[in-house]
C-alpha cells in the first residue's frame, strides 16, 4: 500500500522527502496541500495533523510530520541497508547533528533572509540576515573539511536535507563558490542524486523561487 504524502511540489522540505523516497525505491502518493491557498487549515487536514505543517505522511495509519523525522523513518524502515541513516549511535549522532544544524541554522537563516522577498512581497534584503546565511555557510564549509559528505564519508539523509537548502539558496543568486568545500560537496551530491531524479524533483520549485525572487527584488514599494 503506497504511503500518502501531504505536501506541495514547490516546498523544499517536501522535495527532500520526495527525492529520498526515489533513492530508496518507496512510492509516495502525493496529496497536494497548499499553505498558500489555506489548504493546511482545512478540517480534514487538521484532524490528520493538528500542527498543520507539510510534509506529513500517512503510512497505513501511522502519521508523521516534519521532513527530517520523515526521512529518518523512511530510511530506517524501507532502505535496503542503514547507510543513509546509520544504526551505529555515533554515526547516527553525526547525522542528527547535521539535520539539527540545517533546521536551526542554515535553513532557518535562509528562510528569514530570502523568503520575505520571494514569498511575502519585500523588495530588499536585510544585510544582517544575509550575514547570518553567510555565517551558516562558513560553518558548513568547516564541517565539510576533510569530509566527502556532511556527516562523514557516505551519503546520508542529512545530505538530502542540506543539499535542498543550498539548492534553494542558489535561486537567490547566492554564491556558494566562495566556500570551496561546500561547492565541491554540492556538485558531488548532485551527481549522485541525478540518477534518482534530482532535476525532476527540484525543477518546479527552483523555477518558482527564482522567478518570484527576481520579480520582487528591487521593486519600488
Amino acid at each position: 500500500m503506497p504511503i500518502d504524502l501531504y505536501g506541495l511540489v514547490y516546498s523544499p522540505p517536501c522535495r527532500s522527502v520526495l527525492l529520498l523516497a526515489k533513492a530508496i525505491g518507496v512510492h509516495l502518493n502525493l496529496k497536494t496541500v497548499s499553505p498558500m491557498n489555506g489548504e493546511h487549515m482545512k478540517p480534514d487536514f487538521l484532524k490528520l495533523n493538528p500542527q498543520h505543517v507539510i510534509p506529513t505522511i500517512d503510512d497505513n495509519g501511522f502519521i508523521l510530520c516534519e521532513s527530517r523525522p520523515i526521512m529518518g523513518y523512511l530510511a530506517s524502515k524501507y532502505a535496503k541497508n542503514d547507510s543513509l541513516y546509520p544504526k551505529d549511535p555515533k554515526k547516527r549522532g553525526m547525522v542528527d547533528q547535521m539535520l539539527y544544524f540545517d533546521a536551526g541554522s542554515l535553513h532557518e537563516n535562509m528562510i528569514k533572509c530570502y523568503y520575505p522577498v520571494a514569498l511575502h512581497g519585500a523588495h530588499s534584503l536585510n544585510e544582517e540576515d544575509v550575514q547570518a546565511v553567510e555565517k551558516s555557510c562558513e560553518l558548513l564549509n568547516t564541517y565539510l573539511e576533510n569530509r566527502e559528505f556532511v556527516a562523514g564519508d557516505t551519503l546520508t539523509i542529512a545530505d538530502f536535507a542540506i543539499h535542498t537548502t543550498i539548492c534553494i539558496l542558489l535561486c537567490f543568486d547566492f554564491d556558494i563558490g566562495r566556500y570551496d568545500n561546500v561547492a565541491a560537496w554540492y556538485n558531488r551530491c548532485k551527481q549522485l542524486l541525478d540518477k534518482f531524479g534530482f532535476e525532476d524533483v527540484h525543477a518546479p520549485g527552483t523555477k518558482m523561487f527564482t522567478e518570484l525572487y527576481q520579480a520582487n527584488l528591487g521593486k519600488s514599494s
